[in-house]
């Protein structure tokens, strides 16, 4: 994982594109729990699609998410990353 990314805690890095629906879907539920969060286009940041990729079997799926301990998950439920943030 590229330390760059690694949020604070408390807080998430979230991987996405301008037109993903479920990104948009994502970060209207952070906004409205107040969950911090970083978000990274993969369409204008050279070399975060490639990130992106590897942390999803070469795939350049979105929204792809890091916890403040280096952990990723793809796609997540505002559950899992609430649940994730307390642990």
């Amino acid at each position: 994982m590229n330390e760059e990314y690694v949020p604070e805690t408390g807080a998430i890095t979230m991987f996405s594109t301008e037109w993903c629906g479920y990104c948009k879907r994502l970060k209207k539920m952070l906004d409205h729990e107040g969950i911090e969060y970083t978000e990274v286009d993969i369409e204008r940041t050279p070399g975060t699609e490639d990130l992106v990729k590897g942390l999803n079997d070469g795939n350049a799926v979105v929204p792809t998410v890091i916890f403040p301990d280096g952990s990723a998950a793809t796609n997540p439920s505002l559950g899992e990353v609430k649940q994730r943030l307390a642990a």
